[in-house]
């Protein structure tokens, strides 16, 4: 069969200016008839030719279309269309040949079935490693561990499958986060070595599950250790600065999805266990100007309220007061500043595009560099503007903070654009890694209202409705408590429409039901006004403060200006996210009429729910989502937060259909990715589902039921509560596990229009 490209009469041309592979010609050149492949390939084609040439598509294909004929099933290659983008984009697509070399071994292995984890990993592994010759050295580590661990099979010439393989290739993609390649293969010798003889252990030291091989790979993590120089920075913090703090280490273990920052809190000061050396910086070095950084802010900040800044405003204030504390440090003890300086980013001035990018943080690190290195090189007016203006500040004083909340504002004013907003945000070179966290700079009267201008949008626009937009999520392993990182695919698309009309149907077969929840409504909509106390500005004089204000003048101190009172009508500060479990299983009639399904109630119960909350106000958004694999999770959006309850997102509910599994993890993580960028004080994700997690690649039941409770304990730390309404009536046990008293079980099925919006109307009260 001639390729792609041969068969296009262009290819001579450069392959970038190729014509679109059709649709018709990849699925021939795939020639591969597993249904899951099938369902997937329009959106995975969609997806790679925005950035590859008819060639690079049509050598892909040839290795799916391998892997599809190796007898091995499905799972190969739908492991290999998702995993080798990311791989390509990272490493070339020169990097194919010792992917498939690699998988050829596996399959000609007794190892064969190892295929699937081997590719999963490996977009991680490529992150990691950055070149095409490490990714051959660690394939060479592949087949060492796969020879070495091989079990023979007495009286026989065949071997029995490696039980230290698939452990170290789950394994290997966290490993690399913290050790060397050459760290990684020293800790695999010594399990290969000393394990020889026992497979179990083997395994157990490959999964990290046993005290040694933690202890061995502990060993091989590059750097100095905080332990082996606690004591002269705890010296230095007592000599320098007359503090007595304690040294706190955090490690990046193994299951962690971000990476922390140093921070302060009254507990002590908590810095990494371990730092490798940067830009010829040693670790000893890193960690006196991390604590002396810390330290300034102990000596030189002071906390502000931060419900009345905004995000940006917040930003600013942060990277301002940052420089400030450093630009203190450097006069305090000049021997720092060769340190920082090669630890502070130099990024270049052009180094962001604003028509493309949101570039806060790369004007703010310019600003950063500009204001501790005279030898910057910058030209922008604007910025060396105020660069001037704030070493005049500071020329001849420390400042404070509330000086520079005023600086950063006008700073803010005089540089934001448009564009500042958008999702993309240029990152690189913006982190100076000897800084904190800030969190000591804040004070909230209401902590969940701090949220982030930059969220992405809340309903992505995809090209049409049929098209996927694919996201890859991690899932929670309750077997080695870690995450699988980039383990589930997610398709995102917009709902299909039909016929509206059926909603408004709906809404007056449940007419009745409709008047008696108005009669709700109107008492739970809000009224009155609420009194703002301790304000600058305000109608009234707040006795309070403006007595302890008098207290403070008289006793020689500063009077605090905010005296004031004033009051501002009573609002519920709320955000709704409705996510529907659109799995087969609503498919089932209801045994009392034999007519309507569990999806017609469904339908039912969400129409009378979201003509309530849009009556009430609320922002609210509505989705679904099922299930075929890992592969192929799919969710639906039905009308999204900045969308009006309108026409299209009654048709999109008319439209429903239900089918396959519930992975409900990922489906939790997605949902709560759009209502976190909700700027409201409370955030509520509503559940609805017959069943619990379920998809038909799981055979243990509590691994998914582990995943949902992992992914509802992620969107709680973000602030968003979840409730699930189960309409299974033997749901108790694993439920409780998932939500733990948050959640309602519907017994009767046939009352959901009816108890829905109940359920809803006492989780606002």
């Amino acid at each position: 069969m001639p390729s792609l490209a041969e068969s296009n009469p262009d290819s001579n041309k450069d392959p970038e200016m190729l014509p679109i592979v059709s649709l018709v010609q990849a699925q021939n050149a795939l020639d591969c008839a597993f249904p899951a492949v099938q369902r997937i390939f329009p959106d995975w084609l969609e997806q790679v030719q925005i950035r590859w040439s008819a060639a690079q598509i049509t050598a892909s294909l040839a290795a799916a279309r391998t892997l599809c004929r190796l007898g091995r099933g499905e799972e190969p290659v739908l492991a290999f269309l998702e995993s080798w983008p990311q791989i390509e984009q990272i490493l070339g697509a020169e990097s194919l040949s010792l992917v498939m070399d690699g998988i050829h071994f596996l399959h000609h292995s007794p190892n064969g079935s190892t295929m699937v984890l081997f590719l999963t990993g490996l977009p991680e592994i490529a992150a990691t490693l950055e070149s095409r010759e490490r990714l051959q050295e660690y394939l060479t580590l592949i087949r060492e561990i796969a020879e070495k661990s091989r079990q023979s099979i007495h009286g026989r010439d065949s071997f029995l499958p490696s039980a230290a393989l698939p452990e170290f290739l789950g394994t290997a993609p966290r490993a690399l986060q913290h050790v060397s390649l050459g760290g990684l293969a020293t800790w695999a010798r010594f399990g290969l070595d000393h394990y020889a003889k026992n497979p179990d252990r083997q395994a157990d030291y490959f999964a990290l599950q046993s005290a040694d091989s933690r202890a061995i790979l502990q060993s091989q993590r590059r750097g100095t250790l905080l332990a082996t120089v606690e004591r002269q920075l705890e010296c230095s913090l007592r000599g320098l600065w007359d503090l007595s703090l304690p040294l706190l280490p955090f490690s990046e273990s193994f299951h962690q999805l971000r990476k922390p920052y140093p921070y302060c809190d009254a507990l002590g000061i908590h810095v990494p266990d371990v730092l490798e050396p940067v830009n010829g910086v040693s670790g000893l070095d890193q960690y006196r100007l991390m604590v002396a950084h810390m330290a300034g802010h102990r000596r030189y900040s002071q906390p502000l309220l931060a419900d009345n800044l905004s995000p940006f405003q917040r930003l600013y204030l942060e990277v301002v007061e940052d420089a400030r504390i450093d630009f203190l440090l450097l006069r305090r003890y000049p021997g720092l500043r060769s340190t920082l300086l090669a630890l502070h980013p130099h990024p270049l001035e052009d180094a962001c595009d604003p028509k493309q990018l949101s570039c806060i943080r790369h004007r703010l690190i310019l600003f950063s560099r500009a204001v501790l290195d005279p030898d910057h090189g910058y030209q922008d007016a604007t910025l060396l503007a105020y660069v001037q203006r704030f070493l005049h500040i500071l020329a001849e004083h420390e400042g404070s903070t509330q000086a520079m909340a005023q600086f950063a504002g006008d700073f803010l004013s005089a540089t934001r654009l448009a564009s500042d907003g958008f999702a993309k945000v240029h990152f690189a070179e913006t982190e100076a890694p000897y800084r904190d966290d800030n969190r000591h700079l804040w004070r909230f009267i209401d902590a969940d209202q701090e949220e982030d201008e930059t969220t992405a949008p809340n309903i992505p626009a995809a090209p049409n409705e049929n098209s996927g937009i694919m996201h890859f999520y991690p899932e929670w392993d309750f077997h080695s408590h870690s995450y699988r990182p980039h383990w589930v695919t997610l398709y995102e698309h917009l709902h299909p429409q039909g016929d509206a009309r059926r909603i408004d149907t709906l809404l007056r077969k449940h007419d009745a039901l409709a008047r008696m929840m108005q009669r709700l409504l109107d008492s739970l909509i809000p009224q009155g006004r609420e009194r703002l106390r301790h304000q600058e500005d305000g109608a009234e004089l707040d006795l309070d403060w403006a007595l302890r204000s008098f207290i403070a003048y008289r006793g020689g101190q500063n009077p605090d200006p905010r005296i004031q009172e004033s009051t501002r009508p009573v609002r519920r500060d709320l955000a709704i996210s409705l996510l529907l479990d659109l799995s087969a299983s609503l498919n089932d009639r209801l045994p009392s009429t034999g007519e309507q399904s569990v999806l017609d109630l469904a339908v039912e119960a969400v129409t009378l729910l979201a003509w309530a909350i849009n009556r009430l106000g609320d922002p609210f958004a509505i989705a679904g989502f099922h299930s075929n694999t890992r592969h192929e999770a799919r969710y639906w959006h039905i009308k999204g937060f900045e969308e009006p309850w309108s026409v299209a997102g009654r048709a999109r509910l008319a439209a429903l259909e239900a089918g396959f599994s519930t992975r409900m993890g990922v489906a939790l993580r997605h949902a709560g990715h759009y209502l976190a960028g909700q700027n409201k004080e409370k955030r509520l994700l509503l559940l609805l589902t017959d069943g619990e997690p379920a998809d038909v690649d799981v055979d243990d039941p509590e691994y998914l039921v582990a995943d949902t409770r992992e992914a509802v304990r992620e969107l709680k730390t973000q602030g968003i509560f979840c409730h699930c309404i189960s309409l299974d009536p033997h749901a108790d046990g694993y439920v409780s596990k998932i939500f733990g008293n948050h959640f309602s079980i519907i017994d009767h099925i046939e009352k959901l229009p009816e108890k829905l919006p109940e359920i809803f109307f006492s989780l606002l009260r």
